[in-house]
């Protein structure tokens, strides 16, 4: 069963509760901070383009990614901001731009949705080819804090006027997997109360921090911070998301390896 193809019609509704734009602020502070005040940005895994229109908002040109047809449907279908973005469909893993840019992102732990450490390097490899010299590649992570104690064998419901959803959680510690099984109910006709039923399952990789660093180096990308998510401070035993910002190589060091 493919992801974010039935969830892609709900995803906002059941999102509504993330405060995207302290996440977005939060975003622009590490890029002003890295020296990427304006320019274009590559947001990978942009999902619906919540992020990637409060960027534009932010004054950057923007390009978003993701391999969900159906998300980037409701990203088109719903752009708001003035500036047109451009909304690619391709796996981050072996996307291609036609030049570099100043940033890359991702947000909302899409990358954990890279299942090995060859997609990893895959990823990471691509960013830094595709990175102006200097560039920026900040994104974030869940931890292992968050699928073991927050997630772990636990069920989620929730039910909306529209629509429902069952959401069955179970990570494998020896795997380091964390498997959603996810139930949707989606009203399809008010009037006579219909419903159309969707499941999807959706994987993600838990990877120590140590472990990201050793891929990023592997790819060519200095690694300049690692904070807990939302603040300047380093991860702690409980940190459920951890941002990381890595910079590109200059050109004559790449050329060195």
């Amino acid at each position: 069963m493919e992801a974010y193809t039935g969830f892609a019609e709900v995803y906002d509704i059941f999102m509504d509760n993330v405060p995207y734009q302290d996440w977005c602020n939060y975003l622009t502070k590490l890029l002003n901070e890295a020296g990427v005040k304006e320019g274009l940005i590559l947001e990978l895994g942009c999902g619906t383009g919540k992020m990637t229109e409060r960027l534009v908002d932010q004054g950057y040109d923007m390009i978003g990614l993701d391999s969900s047809q159906d998300m980037l449907a409701i990203a088109l279908r719903s752009q708001s901001c003035k500036e047109e973005i451009l909304y690619i469909c391709q796996d981050m893993t072996e996307f291609e731009l036609y030049g570099t840019v100043a940033a890359v992102v991702s947000v909302c732990d899409s990358i954990n949705y890279l299942l090995s450490r060859e997609d990893l390097v895959k990823t990471f490899q691509l960013v830094n080819n595709y990175l102006d010299p200097g560039g920026v590649f900040i994104f974030d992570l869940n931890t292992e804090y968050k699928y073991r104690e927050l997630l772990g064998e636990n069920t989620i419901c929730e039910n909306r006027e529209s629509c429902s959803f069952i959401w069955e959680n179970y990570y494998d510690e020896e795997e380091k997997i964390n498997e959603f099984n996810l139930t949707l109910f989606v009203r399809v006709d008010e009037q006579e109360n219909l419903y159309h039923r969707y499941e999807e399952i959706h994987y993600q990789r838990c990877y120590r921090i140590s472990e990201i660093q050793e891929l990023l180096e592997c790819a060519g990308l200095e690694v300049e911070g690692v904070y807990d998510a939302f603040t300047k401070q380093p991860p702690n035993k409980t940190s459920e998301r951890v941002y990381f910002v890595a910079r590109e190589k200059m050109k004559e060091r790449k050329n060195e390896r």
